[in-house]
């Protein structure tokens, strides 16, 4: 099957959905599909990646005449289907779905951001302007968390599918029996962008209220790797209640370094409530971690409260979650072997690609 994937962005820039998307442009290719790529990223030359490249102000990834070049581009290579990646804004993904119905080809559209209020509101806005909701597209979500609010704009009018984000689980399952563990003391892990959206900030508030509700006899550290613009304000909180004893910053990780950072790992904390899927979660639990996260958000998918981890609603419920695991040893123990021997086939590639296959099917019967 030849398959067009159009996204805002892409390698060489690092977030969420562009390494998730690169994957799974990786996955198909080697499962024998003919894949390429559209983005309005700059970059290098890359075999089968288009860029559609215009000088923006702050380097947005947009074009303003993204639709006509799509268009010439998808008249070209004339895909079997276009696969559109957008977030909670993604301007040129959207031009790349009215593209390919302006060029009558099957459109699959995976919304991997999660619709707030507002968002709902300008959807509902842009459906009565553009009527984009009867083009007969077929959409995917990566989580059930954000599967409802986009039904509630769309009612029955697209088909709103669950395709989980795609995961090499063998690469971050370990081998053979746990190391050693030297006696540090509980060590809490969190993964992820420092952006005032992911509410670092509120994270090492958690990690405050858990210390003081953990006996001073437990040892407790914490590792929250990750870099953004938030990172000046984390660092002023930890100065101002002297946590940089125990807490540390250590910045942007490879994925060699996360894994050796999760085989030290006794809790990772994921919590962000607008957390669409939360794959460095879904990393910590294959690696064999207990995942304290929000009940609201996607990692609820693959997350059940004292299955692969504990979930909470509030701050308050977050804070004791993490207190609980970090007191109670034989919990923690019990759940990581849980999580070291239950498959992740849901979030397995082979699984990954068979929904979009299904996905791709319905577009081509719709179109």
């Amino acid at each position: 099957m030849r398959i067009l994937h159009v996204s805002d962005c892409y390698l060489p820039r690092l977030g969420g959905i562009e390494v998730q998307v690169a994957d799974l442009v990786r996955a198909q290719a080697d499962a024998g599909h003919e894949v390429e790529v559209a983005t309005a990223t700059p970059g290098e030359r890359l075999p089968g990646v288009h860029r559609v490249v215009a000088p923006m102000p702050f380097s947005l990834p947009v074009h303003p005449r993204g639709v006509r070049h799509l268009l010439r581009l998808m008249a070209a290579r004339r895909p079997d289907v276009v696969h559109v990646h957008t977030g909670a804004v993604s301007p040129f993904a959207w031009m790349g779905v009215r593209a390919a119905v302006r060029a009558r080809l099957p459109v699959v559209v995976t919304v991997h951001s999660m619709w707030d209020p507002v968002t709902r509101v300008v959807y509902r806005g842009l459906d009565a302007v553009w009527g984009w909701s009867r083009w007969r597209l077929v959409s995917t979500t990566v989580s059930n968390a954000a599967a409802r609010p986009i039904r509630s704009v769309v009612g029955g009018r697209v088909p709103v599918n669950v395709v989980s984000n795609g995961l090499d689980v063998t690469a971050w399952r370990p081998s053979g029996d746990p190391p050693p563990r030297r006696d540090e003391g509980v060590h809490i892990v969190a993964v992820g962008r420092l952006a005032p959206r992911k509410q670092p900030v509120r994270l090492l508030k958690i990690l405050l209220e858990a210390r003081r509700r953990v006996p001073r006899d437990v040892p407790m550290r914490a590792t929250l790797v990750g870099d953004g613009p938030a990172r000046g304000a984390m660092e002023r909180f930890l100065r101002a209640h002297g946590m940089g004893g125990w807490v540390s910053l250590p910045g942007r990780y490879s994925r060699d370094q996360i894994r050796r950072l999760l085989a030290s790992a006794d809790v990772f904390v994921a919590p962000a409530p607008r957390e669409s899927f939360g794959i460095a979660a879904l990393e910590a639990r294959a690696a064999g971690v207990p995942v304290v996260a929000r009940a609201q958000s996607g990692v609820a998918d693959f997350v059940r409260p004292g299955k692969e981890g504990l979930l909470g609603r509030s701050f308050d419920e977050l804070a004791g979650s993490v207190a609980r695991l970090a007191r109670d040893r034989e919990l923690r123990e019990s759940i990581a072997l849980h999580n070291r021997e239950t498959e992740l086939t849901r979030c397995a590639w082979p699984s990954v690609l068979e929904g979009f296959d299904r996905c791709y099917a319905l577009a081509r019967a719709r179109a």
